[in-house]
Parts: C-alpha cells; structure tokens; sequence
C-alpha cells in the first residue's frame, strides 16, 4: 500500500508516523500527483508540537508536509490542463505532501521547468514564497540598506537574493561557515552573537532602512534599537515582538500563488537565483531529518526523497 506521515498526536519527534494508506482517488476538479521529492519546514516542527493549535486546530490523524514535485498520475473530471505523466510541483493546503502520493488543485500546481532538478523543485514552495513576501513587506528601494537574520537558512537563501535583485544593498546575519556563500550572492556578512548591534552599525555608519526576522529571538528588538521604522520590519516568527511594536508579519500566505511559484521556479531553472540543498534524506529516515532540521544550523533546504533511489542522508561535500 502507499505510504504517508501521518501524527496521531501532538509531541516530538517520536510522534512521526510511516503508515500505509489507500491510494487517493482524484475527485471532480482535483489532481493525485505521484510524490518524487517533499520538503520540510520548521513551521512543521512547531505544529508538531502543538504550538499552532490555536492558529491551525487540526482533527487526528493528520498528514505532513506542505512542499511536493513529482508527477500527474491521475486526474478527476473537470480537469484539462494536466495529464498523467506531466512533472508538477505545488503545494498541499491540507498540509499533506510527505506521501507517496497527494491529492490537490490546479491552482496549486505549476509545471515543473524541464531543467529544475526534484529536489529543489520539491522543497520550493514554503520557503520561496515565504521570502517573496517577507522582501516585499519592507518595500526595498535602490538606495536601502537592509539586514536579514537567518540570512542562510531554507527562507534566508532565498530572501538575500531576492532583497538583491531590488538594487539594495544586503546584510546578512549568519554563522561564520556561511560567509562564502552570502558573499557569492552579493550580500555582505556580519557574524551573529554578542556584539552584533556594534558590528552592524560599522558596517551601515548611515543607518539600516529596513530588516528581515528569518529567525526570532530578539531581532525584531535589535532592529527598534537600531533604529530601523516598524513597518520597514517584517518577521515570520516573532509575532508577539511585532504586535508590540506594530512591525510587519507578512509570511508564506501572503504571497501563496501559483504566479509566485513559477516566477521562483524559472528563477532557479536558468540559474538567476541558486537554491541551496543541506541534505537529502530517504522518507525512512524522516526522524533524522527532523533532528537536522531543528539544530537551525542548516545552510539551504533539507529534502525528503519519495519515489527516488536514495538509500542513505546526502549531504554536500565540505569545500
């Protein structure tokens, strides 16, 4: 039988279920794609554990995984512009993806670029449209300066470059293992840690304008000390820090759409943006994943590998 993730109750990590599960059947309107690649997001680790109950209720048991690529297997009445065999990638609503097949809408799928690899095709969607919508928040011009915290991570990738792309000049906050990389994408680096207000003031003597919260933990009080204006901050995670100072919280749902995904997904194909991958686990070792991905060490997107021969995690060779 298929396979799929499925919890039966809010905790840690032992709660992530392989289970069998009948295949789904298309109804009037839906498309079931065959799953290659899946992606994963800390926001999955707090809905795990209960922390968005309140934002996202949800009925036991339930899927995981929002992020998916793979291909059409089957279509329900109604549908015209896939068939089965054409490469997709999209998103599931029901928050499903981590399966070996899912069930979803024309409108939350777009057609894979034939030179976009699974895993990046996969692992696009939270992540991408996560920075789409955080960068336009602030409202980039030419002449800003702005700071990203989380600035290598699955969303920060993204989020420097896009910041880029506006003719702004980029700071981002990361460890010192991922200098080479914000330096390679046109950012500059500033080490986080104590010390970071002093060290960003030297670098940007003329004051920040605007600042990106990929990680929380203070950041949003950093960029009021540094003198940056509420509604040229936006964060994804701190929320009660930007309800008390009246900063941005544009997320994924601000810019969740199929134009948004193609745009990204082109950007990818021909090369105007890199997508880093941290690591490629098979959907056996999805714990481990997890463990991974809660550590917020990562450089780039961790992936699950559905229909795909991959044995053992893959990790990208340490230059």
């Amino acid at each position: 039988m298929p396979k799929a993730v499925q919890l039966s109750a809010y905790g840690g990590i032992e709660q992530l279920a392989i289970v069998d599960v009948p295949k789904p059947v298309p109804a009037a309107g839906e498309v079931v794609v065959r799953v290659v690649a899946a992606g994963t997001n800390p926001g999955e680790i707090s809905i795990r554990e209960g922390y968005l109950k309140d934002r996202w209720p949800m009925a036991f048991p339930f899927g995981q995984g929002t992020d998916f690529a793979g291909r059409v297997d089957a279509v329900g009445a109604d549908i015209t512009e896939f068939r089965p065999g054409d490469d997709v990638l999209g998103w599931s609503e029901e928050r499903s993806a981590q399966a070996d097949y899912v069930r979803s809408k024309p409108e939350r799928l777009v057609v894979k670029p034939p030179t976009l690899d699974w895993y990046r095709a996969g692992s696009l969607f939270v992540a991408g449209v996560t920075a789409v919508a955080a960068v336009r928040a602030v409202a980039l011009e030419p002449s800003d300066v702005v700071a990203i915290s989380g600035a290598a991570g699955g969303v920060g990738s993204f989020a420097v470059q896009l910041a880029r792309r506006t003719g702004a000049r980029v700071i981002g906050i990361s460890g010192n293992d991922n200098a080479a990389f914000l330096r390679s994408v046109g950012a500059e680096h500033v080490a986080y840690g104590d010390g970071l207000a002093t060290r960003l003031r030297a670098l940007a003597p003329n004051g920040i304008d605007a600042f990106v919260d990929l990680f929380g933990d203070g950041y949003i009080d950093l960029a009021i000390e540094l003198g940056v204006a509420p509604d040229r901050i936006d964060t994804i995670i701190d929320f009660a820090t930007a309800a008390k100072y009246g900063a941005k919280t544009d997320g994924s749902g601000a810019a969740s759409d199929r134009g948004t995904l193609g745009f990204l997904a082109n950007l990818i194909a021909w090369g105007e943006i890199v997508m880093p991958i941290a690591a490629v686990y098979p959907l056996a070792s999805i714990e481990d994943a997890y463990t991974e991905l809660a550590r917020r060490k990562t450089h780039g997107k961790i992936v699950l590998a559905i229909d795909a021969s991959v044995s053992q995690p893959l990790h990208p060779p340490r230059v």
